[in-house]
C-alpha cells in the first residue's frame, strides 16, 4: 500500500498509533489489526474499514447539457434499502433531495445550477446509514438569461 500509508510519527510519542491511508481505494476494505509492544506488554486493536464509492459518469468536470449518471456504492454487507442524494444542503432555493430504491440518479440536462456539493446517503436493512460528499463541477455558460448586455460607453463590460 506504499506510498499511500503512513504512521503519524510525532503522534507516536503521545501514544497515538494511528494509521493514515491517503487516498483510500475500494480494495482497502477489510479488517486491520495493530499490535503495540511497550515494555513487556503487548496491546492490540482491530478496526474494520468500510469504503463508500461515489461515481459520476462522465467523470468530473461535467459538460453542461450532457447526460450525467451519479451512483453510490458501499462495502457494507447488509441489503441496501434506499439511496438519497442531497444537493447543496444549506437552506435555500438551490437545495434539493432525491431518494429512491437502489440504483443510479440521472440528470438528463445538467445545468450550472447542478454544480456544487452532492451528498450520497445509503440506508441499509440493518439500520446502518452511510454517506459521502462529492463536489461536482459543471462546465458551461453561467451568464445572464437575457443575451443582451448594456454597458456605458467608456466603461468595462463583462
Amino acid at each position: 500500500m506504499k506510498p499511500r500509508v503512513s504512521l503519524q510519527d510525532p503522534a507516536l510519542r503521545n501514544g497515538n498509533f494511528s494509521l493514515r491511508i491517503d487516498p483510500v481505494r475500494s480494495e482497502d476494505t477489510g479488517l486491520y489489526e495493530a499490535w503495540v509492544k511497550y515494555n513487556a506488554e503487548v496491546h492490540s486493536c482491530h478496526v474494520e474499514l468500510g469504503v463508500i464509492t461515489v461515481t459520476f459518469s462522465p467523470p468530473n468536470p461535467v459538460i453542461e447539457n450532457e447526460l450525467l449518471l451519479m451512483s453510490c456504492n458501499s462495502s457494507h454487507r447488509a441489503s441496501l434499502v434506499e439511496t438519497c442524494w442531497f444537493h447543496n444542503e444549506h437552506p435555500g432555493p438551490t437545495s434539493r433531495t432525491f431518494c429512491f430504491l437502489p440504483g443510479a440518479l440521472s440528470i438528463l440536462h445538467p445545468a450550472m445550477s447542478d454544480a456544487g456539493s452532492w451528498r450520497c446517503q445509503l440506508r441499509y436493512s440493518d439500520k446502518e446509514i452511510i454517506s459521502a460528499t462529492y463536489n461536482l463541477q459543471i462546465l458551461g455558460f453561467d451568464g445572464p438569461t437575457n443575451p443582451v448586455v448594456y454597458a456605458a460607453a467608456g466603461s468595462a463590460a463583462d
